[in-house]
């Protein structure tokens, strides 16, 4: 009975939640509280204690975005999808702009600086093209879930800018051509679409000493364009890297050796580059280089979102804040 009584409890404290939820409307076309999606955010109110939804209505807005760091506890949903909803720029490295050159670190379309974000069914765009670094998306902030997007570009497409920051990605398209993953954050992908368009790199993670996890990618699908034949699964930016791919779908262009260095064999001793039970003709680890490694069973159990995202409080002892099923307030109809 004390169990029946606790679930209700619960059930009655999300309608609650729910129903004091504040929602914005985001139309391009005038039907909405705001024409653009950075006057929406810029209308949000900082530091909140309860969560918010922004509705983006379908359309292509056309502009450069930034969720303050102070804008926590926001739902961002795109309404009819990642293939009606496109936030667009095309800013790159070495651009001027009113006399200043751009670096990579200011090129992004969107950037989450926030905590508590919630990113669903938005295609987020650099279309600037093949001109060098070129971000779509940065995440800066904390507990950000990213489901069911469209991340589009081609160099440095997704850069998980925050050394302290967790990501989770689910069922998301990600495409690009050099580097088109990269940053210290740790990041747990799932069943996603990671799509090479060039001969190159899909990931360079600079993951931080103190990290046990940097990118974990489950369940996820590699492909390429007909073109591509000479792809790598990652090259450290960083000398303490950690990269895994588990149970992933890996084309024929995968090179044999599957991982680069950098041209720096002293960045080999310190990463973690690690596979298990991935398949597809680019699978195939006979070739590999002799500093990645495939994982035990045992090893592959410990790749949880429990584990991933938790705190590490001492030896073997995992203390978890974060779930990301659990703590984001969803309003169903959208």
């Amino acid at each position: 009975m004390k169990y029946l009584l606790a679930i209700l409890a619960w059930v009655a404290d999300l309608g609650t939640a729910a129903a004091r939820e504040t929602v914005y409307t985001v139309d391009c076309n005038g039907g909405g509280d705001f024409l653009t999606v950075q006057a929406c955010f810029d209308a949000l109110p900082s530091k909140p204690t309860e969560w918010r939804t922004v509705r983006i209505l379908p359309g292509t807005y056309r502009e450069k975005v930034t969720l303050d760091v102070y804008k926590d506890r926001v739902r961002i949903v795109g309404v009819g999808g990642a293939s009606a909803v496109r936030i667009v720029w095309n800013d790159y490295s070495g651009k001027v702009v009113d006399g200043y050159e751009m670096s990579t670190y200011d090129t992004w379309t969107l950037s989450l600086q926030a905590d508590d974000v919630l990113l669903e069914g938005v295609t987020v765009e650099n279309d600037a093209g093949r001109v060098g670094q070129a971000v779509a998306l940065e995440t800066r902030g904390d507990r950000i879930r990213i489901d069911r997007c469209r991340l589009v570009g081609d160099q440095d497409t997704f850069f998980t800018k925050g050394y302290v920051s967790r990501v989770w990605v689910t069922d998301t398209w990600i495409e690009g051509t050099t580097d088109f993953i990269f940053g210290p954050s740790i990041v747990l992908f799932d069943r996603c679409r990671i799509h090479g368009k060039a001969d190159s790199f899909l990931t360079a993670a600079s993951t931080t000493e103190r990290n046990l996890y940097g990118y974990v990618f489950r369940d996820c699908r590699v492909t390429t364009d007909p073109a591509v034949k000479r792809l790598y699964l990652g090259r450290p930016w960083k000398s303490t890297a950690r990269t895994v791919w588990i149970r992933c779908e890996l084309p024929a262009a995968i090179r044999p050796e599957g991982w680069r260095d950098w041209h720096d064999s002293a960045r080999k001793g310190d990463v973690y580059y690690a596979e298990y039970r991935c398949t597809g003709p680019g699978a195939d680890r006979s070739g590999r280089v002799d500093w990645s490694r495939e994982l035990s069973d045992e090893e592959a159990a410990c790749y949880t979102p429990e584990r991933i995202f938790a705190k590490k409080t001492g030896s073997e002892q995992f203390r978890s804040d974060w779930n990301p099923q659990r703590d984001v307030i969803r309003i169903g109809g959208d």
